[in-house]
């Protein structure tokens, strides 16, 4: 399958080293195009819930595959999330093509992108740190029951669900705080006299123009999603921004062991295990 050019790609929440996250489907992906500028805008890892007793090696050939980008000379800019915050005191970490940030600010065919994670509008994060990280061991205990429920739809050849797109589609506070969250952003965005706005952390993939609300002007308000349940990630291609969805039918399985460069190696998986672990004992 030949690559798809694309000069920016934003990919943000994919939470691996937890069981929820998509690492096979986000390998396809990444081996299916050839960005110019790759953006992991925070918790890719997730430092959180990271146990050296859950690290798959698909979850290694994500690691490894967007290396592969540095090495090939592709900018590769690491903003950091709440779920790795511990590499905030790394920030302004370079390493040749590698760049380990906060925040980017990126010039986009004359436009000023502003991109972050977006944990910093977050309340429960600034106020009750304990909550927010119960809340995601939660959050990835549902995906678990989520995925042995679907396996039981899939085999009845019925249709997939989403137990938590669900539960936010019924309550009104969790639109909400989409809501909030996204008029935060573009009200900052305008005030900072920026054109495009680019955040995670919320899981909801969006494009969309938004008005400021106490003074003149609008911004283009972009969200890349996660590779947990909706699978998603922004790209920027000829002059224009999009959502890519990922679609099981249009990939091929066997991509997963089509490159020689991205054989197992046992050793650098097991490094990583321990850089992780190690991040964890410091913090706490």
């Amino acid at each position: 399958m030949a690559k798809r050019e694309v000069d920016i790609v934003v990919i943000s929440d994919v939470h691996l080293g937890t069981y929820g996250c998509h690492a096979k489907e986000l390998l396809r992906y990444l081996k299916s195009i050839r960005p110019k500028k790759v953006i992991l805008n925070g918790d890719i890892i997730d430092i959180w819930q990271f146990s050296k007793s859950y690290w798959p090696e698909s979850h290694m050939k994500v690691v490894r595959r967007l290396l592969k980008f540095v090495t090939e000379g592709v900018p590769v800019y690491y903003l950091t999330g709440n779920h790795d915050e511990m590499l905030r005191k790394f920030a302004d970490f370079n390493l040749g093509q590698f760049q380990l940030l906060n925040k980017l600010v990126l010039e986009v065919d004359n436009k000023k992108a502003w991109i972050f994670h977006g944990d910093v509008f977050d309340v429960t994060m600034q106020h009750s740190k304990w909550l927010a990280k119960l809340g995601a061991v939660g959050y990835d205990t549902l995906i678990i029951l989520n995925s042995l429920v679907n396996w039981g739809l899939t085999a009845l050849g019925r249709q997939k669900m989403s137990f938590s797109q669900k539960i936010k589609g019924k309550f009104k506070d969790a639109v909400k705080f989409i809501n909030h969250f996204e008029q935060t952003a573009a009200d900052l965005a305008v005030d900072k006299q920026y054109d495009y706005v680019i955040c995670g952390h919320i899981h909801h993939a969006e494009i969309k123009q938004v008005k400021a609300t106490d003074q003149p002007g609008s911004v283009l308000y972009l969200n890349s999603g996660d590779w947990v349940e909706s699978l998603t990630s922004l790209e920027y291609a000829d002059g224009k921004w999009a959502i890519f969805k990922y679609k099981p039918e249009d990939f091929n399985s066997d991509a997963d062991d089509d490159d020689k460069a991205d054989a197992e190696d046992l050793n650098a998986s097991l490094d990583v295990r321990v850089l992780l672990e190690k991040f964890k004992l410091e913090t706490h």
